[in-house]
């Protein structure tokens, strides 16, 4: 189980800390889920230059090449990482008549997705107010993704069990960031957990 201090910072010496305040944008009350997403970067260097920008989207950890785990954000605090949310009902195939009633003639994206952040958890995906996000540092060549790396997937699959030990979560509660929001089919499909 994860050492989570009064900050929310993990404390363990495989987590290396590089808080980013640009990119917490409130109070992170609850979390119901983790999405995995990749960088479409080549270096962490580089994702955490770019977590430095006044009103950065970013996630709470970052996984290098090489396995090292950056802790960007505060367990505590919401980052801009999810966007808007897909509907879930659909995804899935089992909305009801009222949930069917509100999704028609939404267009995907904002307008799906502000119906479906009015859902409560499970019935929704994850949003950014109840979810870690772990960024995997990948390049997107030629409309995709390059694969995880052995030990960024070792070093993933490390933090998702700490996670879901320290916070309640479950493997149905980890999800990659193509399936609940509209991105690229790709990302995080080579990581597994």
């Amino acid at each position: 189980m994860l050492h989570i201090d009064k900050q929310g910072r993990v404390i363990n010496p495989k987590v290396k800390l590089e808080i980013s305040l640009a990119i917490e944008v409130g109070p992170l009350p609850i979390i119901h889920g983790v999405v995995v997403h990749q960088t479409a970067s080549a270096t962490a260097a580089a994702t955490l230059s770019g977590y430095q920008v006044p009103k950065a989207h970013g996630a709470h950890f970052l996984i290098d090449k090489d396995g090292t785990i950056y802790q960007t954000a505060s367990l505590h605090k919401k980052t801009l990482h999810v966007g808007y949310i897909k509907s879930r009902c659909i995804a899935e195939k089992r909305c009801s008549p009222a949930d069917l009633q509100q999704l028609r003639g939404r267009k995907a994206g904002e307008q799906t997705g502000r119906v479906e952040m009015n859902k409560a958890y499970p019935n929704r995906y994850p949003l950014n107010g109840d979810s870690i996000g772990i960024e995997i540092v990948s390049m997107f060549k030629n409309g995709v993704f390059e694969l995880v790396t052995d030990a960024q997937q070792t070093s993933l699959q490390w933090l998702l069990t700490e996670l879901m030990d320290s916070l309640a979560l479950t493997k149905a509660d980890i999800y990659r960031h193509a399936e609940v929001s509209w991105k690229q089919e790709s990302e995080g499909a080579s990581a597994r957990w």
